[in-house]
């Protein structure tokens, strides 16, 4: 039987709200600035910068700022934005002329990143609650459009990719880092639910 996409969604939102509660409990994934820094490649200068509120709950996979930084101006759509981390660097690049959108549906990263915004001096991010597959976002609004660890969960990654293309402005760009399976997984695999969050 098929995996339910909103039984998937409700319990990916479980494990991301535990971690804006609890970001230092211990999670089948790594999180946290240190690990973004040792393992990732962040500037830890540019991480000490931001507070702790949107560094401990990181969890991305990867860099996608690492790929160029965003334009002074630009409009940066960062899918699946969790508490923010790559979202304020994004902001930091495009300056108060441009504007960040942050898209997450878990209600936790959605609150942490609205109250985090102003603490990190960048009250140009603007969270926005929605799915990868459906981008709260008008069309052809972004000259980049970023994402981190969040794509591989989607179950109609087609549709994402739809979306990325929709909201991008001609010549805009995407950025992402995600984890690639480079072998065919088994049926069972696929339609458990707790392979996709454990």
């Amino acid at each position: 039987m098929p995996v339910d996409a909103e039984r998937l969604r409700e319990e990916i939102r479980k494990v991301y709200s535990e971690l804006v509660r609890d970001p230092k409990r211990g999670y089948h994934f790594h999180t946290g600035p240190e690990y973004a820094v040792e393992r990732l490649g962040y500037p830890a200068q540019a991480l000490a910068e931001l507070p702790d509120s949107v560094t401990a709950p990181f969890a991305g996979v990867g860099n996608p700022l690492a790929m160029g930084a965003p334009r002074p101006g630009e409009t940066v759509v960062d899918i699946g934005a969790g508490s923010g981390m790559d979202s304020f660097l994004a902001a930091r690049s495009v300056g108060p002329t441009g504007r960040v959108i942050a898209v997450d549906m878990t209600d936790a990263m959605l609150e942490r990143g609205r109250e985090s915004a102003p603490l990190s001096g960048t009250p140009w991010v603007e969270y926005r609650n929605g799915l990868a597959e459906a981008l709260p976002v008008s069309d052809g609004a972004a000259d980049l459009v970023i994402s981190n660890g969040v794509i591989n969960l989607a179950l109609d990654k087609d549709a994402v990719f739809r979306e990325v293309l929709r909201v991008l402005r001609p010549g805009g760009r995407l950025q992402i880092a995600d984890i690639v399976v480079h072998r065919d997984i088994p049926p069972a695999a696929r339609e458990d639910v707790a392979i996709w969050t454990a």
